[in-house]
């Protein structure tokens, strides 16, 4: 049976007791210093990006879905990903301590873009990202016809009134105005001669000739019958040819364009040659074959229907010389007074 023995404190097998413990107790320190620093360093080793979460907004807090966020590293490389229904995002795999630029793009809003970085292992979550509504610029191209203006400016023209009753179409008051067509030539004509105003016209001028006695077809009221239906007669023919028929063929304009501005000569020379020269259809002056063709031609067909006394190649060319009288006299009121009395229609 063995008994316990004490061992002496200067015995060897104490001494050497005491070198182990104080051996182990060294080991042991260095193992509990040793073990975190080992697992902090595999740590660092083994993690080398981060998490960035985001969410993309409106200015009025509402989610922008698939809106593009490219995480865009300074090589050029970089993490696109597209933004969810509630407009949330996220980069996994984000390279830690590099400096990203982070751009947002949406459709119909401006464009956002920052700066950040992200730690390792980091979870980075930004502020909403709050887009606003682009405002988009659109260059609008009008394409027009020049038929389509000239028929609008006619339609003023049409409204144009002398002392609020008077047609006063025949002049043009539009600084930069379209040429008319055929058919515009004669809707003009048209509204002229159905105009009650062109009765009263050719009625007073009966009675002027009445009192005049020519052409002579008499006294009393069959004579003032045959001078209504004469001058029904002249008006409606040199209307036709002068400002339908012709302009038409000829290409010319049948209007007076009021000039309005300059000296008052410079005015009345531009009245007075209105009959003489008159602006093509191509906007360039030439000769008003047009008034010229109009009362000669109507003069001409006169001679078929006034009395004997006064037809022959006297009478065509005197009544065509008074008849570009008045176109000169017309003219030149329309310059210098009817334009004060017309109302003007709106273009």
């Amino acid at each position: 049976m063995l008994q316990n023995r004490r061992i002496s404190p200067n015995s060897p097998l104490a001494s050497l007791l005491k070198r182990a413990h104080l051996l182990l107790l060294i080991v042991i320190g260095a193992v509990a210093v040793a073990v975190p620093m080992s697992a902090q360093s595999f740590t660092a080793a083994g993690t080398k990006t981060g998490t960035i979460l985001g969410t993309v907004v409106d200015t009025t807090d509402d989610p922008i879905p698939a809106a593009h966020v490219i995480l865009q590293g300074p090589a050029g490389d970089g993490l696109t990903a597209v933004t969810k229904d509630d407009g949330g995002f996220a980069f996994d795999q984000a390279a830690a301590g590099v400096a990203y630029q982070i751009i947002v793009t949406a459709e119909g809003f401006a464009d956002w873009s920052s700066s950040i970085t992200v730690e390792p292992g980091e979870n980075k979550t930004l502020p909403e990202i709050k887009l606003r509504i682009l405002a988009v610029q659109r260059a609008v191209t009008v394409s027009y016809s020049s038929k389509d203006v000239a028929t609008q400016q006619l339609k003023a023209e049409e409204q144009q009134r002398m002392l609020r009753f008077i047609p006063n179409m025949y002049v043009v008051y539009e600084p930069h105005p379209e040429p008319l067509t055929t058919k515009m030539k004669f809707h003009m004509a048209y509204k002229d001669l159905s105009s009650p105003v062109f009765f009263a016209r050719v009625a007073t001028w009966a009675a002027v000739q009445q009192a005049n006695n020519t052409p002579h077809y008499g006294q009393g009221a069959e004579g003032y019958g045959k001078r209504l239906g004469a001058g029904f007669a002249d008006a409606t023919t040199e209307n036709l040819f002068g400002n339908a028929i012709l302009p038409s063929l000829l290409h010319q304009d049948p209007r007076y364009f009021y000039q309005g501005t300059g000296t008052n000569w410079s005015r009345a020379r531009h009245a007075m040659f209105a009959p003489l020269i008159c602006k093509g259809d191509n906007g360039k002056s030439q000769p008003n074959y047009s008034t010229w063709g109009g009362a000669l031609i109507s003069s001409a067909i006169s001679t078929a229907y006034y009395p004997g006394a006064n037809r022959g190649a006297g009478h065509v060319f005197s009544t065509f010389g008074v008849g570009m009288a008045l176109h000169v006299g017309s003219s030149l009121a329309q310059e210098f007074i009817f334009d004060r009395f017309t109302s003007r229609g709106k273009h």
